[in-house]
């Protein structure tokens, strides 16, 4: 019989041997290399291909960190793929802060004890529907900033944030014993502009942060990675399921026949936005890509494998227009919000068993159970107007960053003229979501998703009492439009006719005020309410609730908010982000991880009058109960025949961008007519149009919504009309199954404009599906 201490002695030994032997499945102590070779990558001196599931810290609870890396690690990934998220970590000037949840030496070292390697992506912008595409608000308290570009004041922070990341991840690469294999220097530069300088700037950036000896790369799409690109950096591309694959390296392959190939985001869904059906993408179509890609020796990163939740106040919004996200950033991916396997899951897992050295390792327990919550009434209230915390007198509006706020919402006051017929409000620009009060009624909504600036406004005695409150949702994460101040940041001005005669008023004389969108006002506007009773007792319910809900046992639930209006949530101080009536999102995802035993705290501040105030925890999410209508068939179509075309022809067959120009033509309005399809079917898509100016030049889309169009797949697949103009390639506008040609589609391009031409992009897939042949296009 063994002694004790012998048993120790070999219980020691075998947790030794085990520690060894995952620290050597990735990147151990030792120090390793990771390099590029001809025509495949190269670590440690033998071929290796990079199957990467692109994960955010960020949108994961950290005692959920490793439970997500192991999920990755059994679908047989190799890799795990991080941004890293500026403004998370500096959400003050000056202010770092990488402990916590912010830690990302920690979640780097769990993926490396579970045998995965780690590609980082620093920035600094990096999108991923994340407010303000991951720069940090206060940037924009220098108001003549230019972002992404070599501002100085822009670049001097970039470089301090670049070595803060440094000094928490260079000691992590492969050269010194950790996981990290690839560093990207910024982020679909091509999608933003052409400024190689500056490109070039961000990679020495980078590499004085401590990444000198790690591989570089820059990623971009098949159609721009050319405008960026760097010699002494590795390039991939960026591409969405269903894509041709070979089409999307055919340049690459042009330019550098002995490089690696590698897909940096092979898009395993999409996002979704508020007031827009939820969005899917097949799962076969997704693991016949990844089949592919591997087959021919093609290493990847899954954007996302798996999605997670941005909590708070971090979901961006898209760009043309403003297109706000959701909180649930569940992306239809493999691994689903909550952490759990989905049948895309199960259906990638047996495509990437095929390529794997061995078994794959067991799929992981849940986190959590999950658990219901019977349905609780939230019995406190707070006034909004309590959650202001400070004030100022301006001549003329000011954002909220100059009122220096990031987050929340801004109250604008001041007294009316006397007008005694109706008159026109205009708000150049209320950003985001307006609501108009004149002596505390309220008069209506201006809502910049809508593309609205003007209310009509009643007739109002002399020294009347404007009041105007604006929430800021997320800052446009993608394209120009990132400079996205919030509030009111224009004039505000009353239009009325008096005496036979047009009037316009220029509103001066402000009283601005801010209210934080954090916790601790919250609960400070309550407290603020149970001292003085009496300031709750009033008709105008906008503001701060608070209730309880009691649990023997703690799990993941979906808190339902149907019941409320538009706003925040927040449970035992954690907050769960946006919820807005309009949906497609009715629920809300609430970690296990952040209930206890006994009872908890929620607080809901609604800024809109919700219609009852109770809660409940059900089993499954609500991501797809959409309350609005939001179509381009419900307009009134065009009299083309009674029109003379600008321009007719045919497109080309295949993929790729294609021009067409003509004689100038001037109009606010341009009609596309599809006379028949390359393929002889019925259905007609496009993936992106542009329209050039006098000069050729593209004119900018932001000011662009979507006017008519005779058919749109809206439920198979989100293909709506405003596709065609959303700076994405790999979606599109396509017509419904069954609907037979022509077909006709309307852009209001905002403005009258003078015309010369059109870029037409069909879909990416191989065959471009749907691809138009003969077109006719009409300005008017």
């Amino acid at each position: 019989m063994l002694s004790d201490k012998h048993l120790r002695t070999i219980v020691m030994s075998l947790m030794l041997m085990a520690a060894t032997l995952s620290a050597t499945a990735a990147g151990s102590t030792k120090s390793g290399d990771f390099t590029v070779g001809k025509g495949t990558f190269l670590l440690n001196g033998e071929p290796f291909v990079v199957k990467a599931a692109e994960i955010h810290y960020p949108r994961i609870p950290r005692p959920y960190w490793e439970h997500r890396i192991r999920m990755c690690k059994a679908l047989g990934m190799n890799t795990v793929c991080i941004y890293i998220f500026w403004n998370f970590h500096e959400q003050r000037e000056g202010e770092f802060d990488f402990t916590g949840d912010k830690d990302i030496a920690e979640f780097c070292r769990l993926a490396q004890r579970n045998g995965m390697y780690v590609i980082v992506r620093p920035g600094p912008y990096v999108c991923a529907e994340w407010e303000m595409g991951g720069l940090p608000w206060w940037l924009l308290k220098k108001k003549d900033i230019r972002l992404r570009e070599r501002d100085p004041y822009f670049m001097e922070r970039v470089r301090m944030f670049e070595r803060k990341v440094g000094e928490q991840l260079a000691p992590l690469t492969i050269q010194n014993g950790g996981p990290i294999i690839m560093v990207q220097v910024e982020n679909e530069y091509g999608s933003y502009g052409e400024d190689k300088e500056y490109v070039s700037e961000i990679r020495d950036i980078v590499r004085s942060s401590g990444f000198d000896k790690v591989a570089l790369f820059q990623c971009d799409w098949a159609s721009n990675f050319t405008k960026n690109g760097l010699d002494d950096l590795t390039w991939t591309m960026n591409f969405g399921t269903g894509a041709n694959i070979d089409a999307q390296f055919k340049r690459l392959g042009e330019l550098r026949p002995d490089a690696p190939k590698m897909c940096s985001e092979y898009w395993s869904g999409w996002f979704d936005k508020w007031g827009a059906r939820h969005e899917t993408r097949p799962a076969a179509k997704m693991t016949a890509g990844i089949d592919e890609m591997l087959s021919k020796g093609i290493s990847f990163s899954l954007y996302m494998t798996h999605g997670g939740t941005s909590f708070g106040h971090w979901a961006g919004a898209n760009s043309p227009g403003f297109a706000p996200d959701v909180t649930s950033y569940d992306y239809d991916a493999p691994i689903n919000e909550q952490g759990a396997a989905t049948p895309k899951y199960d259906e990638l897992r047996r495509t990437m068993a095929k390529y794997c050295d061995g078994q794959l390792p067991a799929v992981p327990k849940p986190a959590a159970r999950i658990i219901t919550i019977p349905k609780f009434t939230l019995t406190e209230f707070a006034p909004l107007r309590l959650g202001i915390d400070s004030t100022a007198t301006t001549r003329n509006t000011v954002t909220m960053e100059e009122m220096n706020i990031g987050w929340g919402s801004m109250v604008y006051e001041t007294t009316l003229p006397g007008i005694a017929t109706p008159s026109l409000l205009t708000i150049d620009e209320a950003h985001d979501y307006a609501q108009i009060f004149v002596d505390g009624s309220l008069i209506g909504m201006i809502d910049r998703v809508r593309k609205e600036r003007t209310l009509r406004m009643p007739p109002v005695k002399r020294g009347s009492r404007l009041t105007i409150l604006v929430e800021a949702m997320g800052r446009i994460n993608f394209g120009r439009a990132i400079k996205d101040f919030k509030g009111i940041t224009g004039p505000v001005t009353i239009t009325a006719e008096e005496d036979s005669h047009v009037v316009t008023y220029d509103l001066r004389n402000w009283t601005v005020s801010r209210i934080a969108d954090d916790y601790a006002t919250a609960v400070r506007a309550l407290k603020a309410a149970m001292k003085s009773p009496e300031t709750a007792k009033i008709s105008d319910r906008r503001g701060y609730y608070r209730g309880f809900f009691t649990l023997k046992k703690t799990g993941d639930t979906f808190l339902n908010m149907e019941t409320w209006g538009k706003g925040q949530v927040y449970v035992n101080g954690h907050p769960l982000g946006r919820y807005w009536s309009i949906g497609p999102q009715q629920t809300l995802y609430l970690p296990g991880c952040w209930l206890k035993k006994g009872r908890n705290e929620v607080i809901v501040l609604d800024i809109t009058n919700p219609k009852l105030t109770v809660c409940h925890g059900q089993a499954v999410p609500e991501l797809n109960k959409l309350n609005v209508k939001k179509t381009g068939t419900d307009k009134t179509a065009p009299m083309l025949s009674a029109m003379k075309p600008a321009a007719s022809g045919a497109f080309a067959t295949g993929n790729g961008w294609q021009k067409k120009t003509f004689n100038q033509a001037s109009g606010r309005y341009i009609a596309i007519e599809c006379i028949d399809a390359h393929d002889g079917g019925t259905t007609a898509a496009i993936a992106e149009l542009y329209v050039l100016d006098r000069k050729g030049r593209r004119l900018s889309r932001e000011p662009w919504a979507a006017g008519y169009c005779d058919s749109e797949d809206a439920a198979g697949g989100n293909h709506t009309v405003d596709k065609v103009f959303d700076l994405q390639e790999s979606t599109y506008w396509s017509t419904k199954p069954g609907d037979k040609y022509p077909h006709t589609l309307v852009i209001d391009l905002g403005s009258p404009q003078d015309i010369t031409g059109i870029e037409y992009l069909p879909r990416a897939e191989e065959g471009a599906p749907g691809s138009v042949k003969g077109f006719r296009v009409y300005v008017y």
